[in-house]
């Protein structure tokens, strides 16, 4: 008997330690979100589900289309194809967005930095477009860097027709599609310095001030809200991927199709309060740490440096303990040049009873080129010396 109590006890700890996707998503139904088509919540760093209702229904994302937007932004912005002071000019096509807009005029410039405030806070379309236009030539053709990102990152439910949202045929998502996309986002942490104000204003200097609002009211009146995209269409209804911030641990929550703002934001802050309330997180490691460096083969360089693609963590019913945890670095064979800064090289792992608790991709710190002839004969010249 004795034995056995024991045993009882120590199945009680063991399910305190960790929370297991599966186990943590069985609460599903109208308590966090019976106002809305879909819904799902999820702490950022592992991407464990706590809550969905309907995650995988493809419906409108209206303007949280941007996310994908500003994703591609943020991407160019981190490998150095664009510069936050860089000058965009805005085209006739751009400037005749309607909708919501930051009210671009054709052949007006601003920069980048401008644009991100006009996308993140104002929801500008017209911004949205300047901005694709200058990333990859033409809307069309930043549509398809969407729809492949999109297939990259694994979203089968998801299409985008445009960069902004706006109505359109055969233009679909889902909350766990959403939850993704921002999840993604927020390896980048200057996106929050957009997506977390509350006001600001354009054009300051000039008699043309334009004074931005966040369309989510959670950033102001809900701690630790920092982003990231409302939405709104007549058929899409009122739409939310919010995240907030507490301590260590970041969640994200999407509420799709809710009929009011009100209920939108009330569900939202429901989803928000329970993470928080029930979950926390032991961090790990934060983005770009270096990890291990592994040998490429004709490159410029004999080896190249593998660092964190985003922040790891461990998530635990609050109260929970992190020990006990294998954590397992395996890089990449037989690397070949060119590899371009942010190309996944390895695999990092946190495991425990022999199932994997983070699976996440170790990515490369810097750009290798091919080697040169000479780097090559040099190379080969120095191996046959060696022999001798």
């Amino acid at each position: 008997m004795k034995r056995f109590l024991i045993f009882c006890f120590s199945l009680m700890v063991a399910a305190c330690v960790i929370v297991p996707q599966a186990e943590a998503a069985e609460k599903k139904g109208a308590d966090l979100a019976e106002n809305a088509r879909s819904a799902i919540l999820i702490e950022r760093d592992t991407g464990a589900v706590l809550y969905e209702k309907n995650s995988k229904q493809e419906l409108p994302p209206a303007s949280m289309t941007k996310i994908m937007t500003m994703l591609l932004i943020m991407e160019a912005l981190d490998k150095g194809e664009l510069k936050f002071d860089e000058k965009v000019r805005t085209s006739e096509y751009a400037a005749s967005m309607g909708g919501s807009q930051i009210f671009l005029e054709p052949g007006e410039e601003m920069t980048v930095e401008q644009m991100m405030q006009g996308i993140a806070i104002g929801s500008g379309n017209d911004a949205s477009v300047a901005m694709a236009e200058r990333i990859a030539g033409s809307h069309e053709e930043f549509v398809k860097k969407m729809n492949q990102k999109a297939a990259d990152l694994g979203l089968k439910n998801t299409k985008f027709q445009n960069a902004t949202g706006l109505p359109v045929n055969d233009h679909y998502s889902t909350s766990r599609d959403m939850a993704i996309m921002a999840k993604e986002l927020l390896k980048y942490d200057d996106i929050t310095r957009f997506t977390g104000t509350y006001e600001a204003y354009l054009r300051e200097d000039t008699d043309k001030k334009f004074w931005l609002v966040n369309t989510n009211r959670l950033v102001k009146f809900y701690p630790g809200v920092d982003g990231l995209k409302t939405g709104f269409t007549n058929e899409a209804k009122y739409c939310l991927t919010a995240t907030a911030k507490k301590g260590d641990m970041r969640v994200i929550a999407v509420v799709m199709g809710a009929p009011t703002p009100k209920d939108r934001n009330a569900q939202v802050t429901k989803m928000l309060d329970y993470a928080f309330s029930q979950y926390m997180t032991h961090p790990i490691y934060k983005r770009g740490v270096v990890l291990e460096s592994v040998h490429v083969n004709k490159g410029n360089k004999k080896t190249v440096t593998g660092i964190t693609s985003e922040p790891i963590s461990l998530l635990t019913k609050r109260g929970g303990s992190s020990k006990d945890f294998t954590k397992t670095i395996k890089m990449d064979k037989n690397l070949n040049a060119p590899i371009k800064q942010g190309d996944k090289i390895g695999t990092f792992k946190v495991m425990k009873d022999g199932k994997t608790l983070v699976n996440s991709p170790i990515v490369a710190k810097e750009n290798i080129d091919k080697a040169s002839w000479w780097q090559m004969f040099k190379r080969s010249f120095g191996m046959f010396t060696q022999t001798k």
